[in-house]
């Protein structure tokens, strides 16, 4: 009895993890470059029980519990604009950007929408300046081109600085700072060599949420959770009657 009761409240811990996660990817539909967070859930079996200070074998028993929270780095599309501090990337290649006023560590992004800092320097808003070959970039104007393999050029066509860029497999686990920043916590990879990339400029990178997708998540989840919590009112009423029972 006690076994069903927990194994219906982790199922209601479970579907409001995954409902939280949808939460927020919905809220960051619109945030360039974000990827969307999901919910990981893992199986096992054959569970032991503390029952009087002794071991008891469960048997064969199924129970599901959050794993782990994976961010999904799967390509977006892009939009096209007429500002040259948009900029997208085609691949599994992520710009890189300097977290932080003083000593700031360096993040990889996929957040394409910069602009200029107040000393001319190129900046990603909410994060830092975006990092070049030589360190932070400065461009001084809007008067600049980058080419697809990254090398930016002031007006003279005169090379200013090729941005930094660095190669995340697309099954890596990354840990996210704020919603678009990511470190890459694996062992450096170099890049394949039928690794294909390119830098767009003119145009961001939008957000890898599917709307439809996660509307149906979240109702799926919502009727998990509320069949999980019709079964623990189930459980406990049956509870109750056995105490009532054990009185007589």
């Amino acid at each position: 009895m006690n076994r069903g009761y927990y194994t219906a409240a982790q199922a209601m811990l479970n579907q409001q993890r995954i409902l939280d996660a949808i939460s927020n990817n919905v809220s960051n539909i619109n945030t360039a470059g974000y990827r969307k967070d999901e919910i990981v859930l893992n199986t096992f079996q054959e569970q032991l029980f503390l029952v009087n200070k002794r071991t008891e074998t469960s048997g064969m028993s199924y129970q599901t519990y959050v794993d782990i929270s994976k961010t999904n780095l799967e390509q977006s599309g892009f939009e096209y604009s007429d500002s040259p501090f948009d900029v997208a990337m085609y691949g599994n290649m992520y710009f890189n950007v300097s977290y932080g006023k003083e000593n700031g560590r360096v993040f990889q992004t996929r957040n394409g929408q910069w602009g200029l800092d107040n000393e001319g320097y190129l900046w990603l808003d909410g994060a830092g300046r975006v990092q070049g070959e030589n360190g932070d970039i400065y461009i001084g104007s809007d008067d600049f081109t980058i080419d697809e393999r990254g090398v930016i050029r002031n007006e003279n066509q005169e090379i200013i600085d090729t941005l930094l860029l660095t190669y995340i497999p697309p099954d890596a686990d990354v840990h996210k700072e704020g919603d678009n920043l990511f470190l890459y916590e694996g062992d450096p990879v170099e890049i394949p060599a039928d690794e294909e990339f390119a830098v767009i400029q003119k145009a961001y990178e939008k957000s890898n949420v599917d709307p439809i997708k996660e509307m149906t998540q979240a109702m799926e989840a919502h009727r998990m959770y509320e069949a999980a919590s019709r079964i623990l009112r189930g459980f406990d009423s049956i509870n109750q009657q056995a105490v009532k029972i054990a009185e007589l």
